[in-house]
């Protein structure tokens, strides 16, 4: 508390002294332009003006005493910064209106009038913020904090805008408020520099450094050009959205896209050239409109006028409607190219495939040996992006879709390694501008999430079949039997095979059924299917499959092989539609557990059936549980929700919840849209 007390009467030390040395030390020769009145005792001598240069140069090293004394102080270091910014241009007011009014020998609100509209003033006070708010180093911390900035430069950008294409001069309080009220060359660049502000507001929400980077840029030159030319209204708002900028830099960290690097030349160097083509051939094919002729020069003049805006509403040197459009539509190329500039360069991460043949070996041999879950050979999909633990003992397989980081099933490898992986995966697709959801999370790590701020929202049941105690005796399964001897009766046969004992001839059979069972549609899933028939080993997949008394394929199951848990997870099921007789499915699944009680496989999963909780019909729901119910029977033809449920009901299996982990409830309807593109259910799936 002391050091704080101690900082004013040191803030009116450094003024006074810094005030001091311009009347004292008064170097000669330093070219650039003069800070008027900056010496108000000397008005009378014409003494009273100091080189730019010299004047930035004194009050920069005043500033950095001041930060120093904020750092020595502990200040927070956006309120050290609002607070020395404001006690030093109170300071500098007080004097220089006093001086002006003693010199002139004015009433002192005369005096104080006049103070108010110097650059000598507020030049100080902007530098005084500036710094405090670079050297300071404590800060407090807000999860709104990057919200709030970005609302701010959202507004100034706005307004921005709106000063370039408001009608009549510079006057009037709403064009005091936008930062380019200071003559022609900051109103013809506002409308680039709005732009630039809007795009970098989004950026500046999602805590991005390059938006940051923009901000503050296109922040300084607003804030000089207000100096410079004299208060307004919006000087002080110019000059706090800089201040704040600096002052909460540290909520900006995560980084561009590396790929991006070099965008800005790139896109710049084809949208020079663009233009400049563009506007070259149009003057020339409408020369006979000019009033002088064709030239690089001239060309080139007209171009620049009409991109920075200056002849909006048209060229002097052009007449006719040519004159009219010609400069309005370079106006509004260069709005477009900066728009693709800046946003590509602010864009967030893109997610970019890359899988080595390392990495897809690395992640068949944790599946082998750690794939505890029925959904864990489904990683093994060649859609799947692998991010791995730092040893390499585990990983996670995810696929980015509309910005959200969809996570199949739960972490592969030794528990103890998950806690680790999930957080370092959360942080990476933070650092990416990705939100993270998880699909078909089972219940036991549900714990591990929360830790980790992340949610969970119930999905459904995944049915698995013990294949120990499967029977088909009793009445509760009695359907399934029927199926089983009509299928019997009828004479077809069933061989349960693994991918190397298919010759060339069955294969071939089996990718034709298929083709005919999707008729046309993608080939749907991702959490919990195989995205190739052929494309895993003996040791992943296995094939039942259904022979006709002819012995023609006329179905198959394809499952993929959990050994881990001594499971197969059912991955397709297609059939000839028109050729196999009723219960051909069921059929060929009491096949399958037989051979795999026989083969040593204890469990089978079958589908997994979405909110299962919610459409079984003995269930009692609640209201809202109900209008829930029927929300999703409407989607009975589009996702067969209740048909899933009650073909895997027939096999009387032990119930698993999978649920969706997510981390706000905002996301929940990108996640939603984003999984159903990920199981190919929509029409787009990038």
């Amino acid at each position: 508390m002391t050091r704080r007390v101690a900082l004013t009467p040191l803030l009116v030390v450094v003024v006074v002294a810094t005030s001091g040395w311009f009347y004292l030390v008064r170097p000669v020769g330093i070219p650039g332009p003069r800070i008027a009145l900056a010496l108000p005792l000397d008005e009378l001598a014409k003494h009273d003006s100091v080189p730019l240069l010299w004047f930035v140069g004194v009050w920069t090293v005043a500033a950095v005493v001041l930060g120093l004394a904020a750092r020595w102080a502990r200040l927070e270091r956006l309120t050290a910064a609002l607070v020395l910014a404001l006690g030093t241009l109170a300071l500098l007011y007080l004097v220089t209106g006093v001086s002006i009014a003693t010199v002139r020998q004015i009433s002192a609100r005369d005096g104080f009038h006049a103070a108010m509209g110097l650059s000598s003033v507020y030049l100080p006070a902007a530098l005084t913020g500036f710094a405090v708010g670079l050297i300071s180093n404590v800060r407090r911390r807000g999860r709104r904090a990057p919200i709030l900035v970005a609302t701010l430069v959202a507004l100034a950008g706005g307004l921005q805008l709106l000063h370039t294409v408001l009608p009549g001069g510079d006057h009037g309080a709403l064009r005091d408020l936008t930062p380019d009220a200071v003559g022609p060359l900051a109103r013809a660049a506002g409308a680039f520099l709005g732009l630039a502000l809007l795009f970098a507001a989004r950026g500046l929400a999602r805590r991005r450094r390059r938006a940051w980077q923009l901000a503050v840029v296109v922040a300084s030159f607003s804030t000089a050009l207000h100096i410079l030319h004299g208060f307004s209204r919006g000087t002080p708002v110019s000059a706090v959205i800089l201040i704040l900028l600096v002052a909460r830099r540290d909520d900006f960290r995560l980084p561009g896209d590396e790929a991006t690097r070099f965008l800005i030349p790139r896109r710049a160097a084809i949208a020079i050239a663009t233009i400049g083509v563009y506007g070259c051939a149009a003057l020339w094919l409408n020369r006979l409109s000019a009033d002088q002729p064709f030239t690089v020069r001239f060309a080139g003049r007209e171009i620049v006028r009409g991109l920075l805006g200056l002849d909006v509403r048209g060229s002097a040197h052009l007449a006719g409607a040519f004159g009219s459009w010609f400069p309005l539509s370079l106006l509004i190329l260069g709005l477009a190219a900066t728009a693709w500039i800046v946003a590509g360069w602010l864009a967030p991460w893109r997610y970019r495939f890359q899988e080595t043949a390392r990495e897809r070996s690395l992640a068949r041999e944790l599946v082998h040996a750690w794939g505890a879950d029925t959904l864990a050979p489904f990683v093994l999909r060649e859609d799947k992006s692998y991010f791995f633990a730092d040893d390499g003992r585990a990983f996670l397989a995810y696929r980015v879709v509309g910005g959200i980081a969809i996570v199949s099933g739960d972490p592969i490898g030794p528990p103890e390694t998950f806690p680790r992986l999930v957080a370092r995966f959360v942080r990476h697709a933070h650092t990416r501008d990705w939100r993270v959801a998880i699909l078909g999370a089972s219940e036991r790590w549900l714990d591990l999430y929360r830790r980790h701020g992340l949610h969970a929202l119930y999905h459904g049941d995944e049915a698995i079949v013990e294949t120990a105690s499967f029977s088909l005796e009793g009445r509760a399964i009695r359907k399934v039997r029927q199926s089983v001897h009509r299928l019997e009766k009828a004479g077809y046969t069933a061989r349960v095979l693994p991918p190397s004992q298919l010759d060339a001839g069955l294969r071939h059979e089996l990718s034709q059924i298929a083709e005919g069972w999707r008729d046309g549609e993608p080939e749907r899933g991702f959490v919990m299917a195989l995205d190739a028939l052929f494309g895993l080993g003996d040791e992943d997949a296995v094939f039942t499959i259904g022979f006709d008394p002819r012995g023609h394929a006329q179905g198959f199951l394809h499952f993929a092989i959990a050994r881990p848990i001594s499971a197969l997870s059912l991955s397709s099921m297609p059939r000839v539609r028109s050729a196999t007789p009723n219960g051909f499915n069921e059929w060929l699944i009491c096949e399958t557990i037989a051979w795999a009680r026989a083969d040593g496989y204890e469990r089978l999963s079958l589908n997994f059936a979405p909110f299962a909780a919610l459409l079984a019909p003995e269930i009692e729901l609640n209201g809202l549980q109900e209008l829930q119910r029927r929300a999703l029977l409407t989607l009975k033809g589009r996702f067969q929700l209740d048909n899933l449920l009650t073909f895997n009901r027939k096999f009387l299996p032990r119930w698993e919840r999978r649920f969706i982990v997510y981390e706000r409830r905002l996301d929940l309807p990108r996640v939603g849209i984003a999984a159903l593109a990920a199981e190919a259910y929509l029409p787009f799936q990038r």
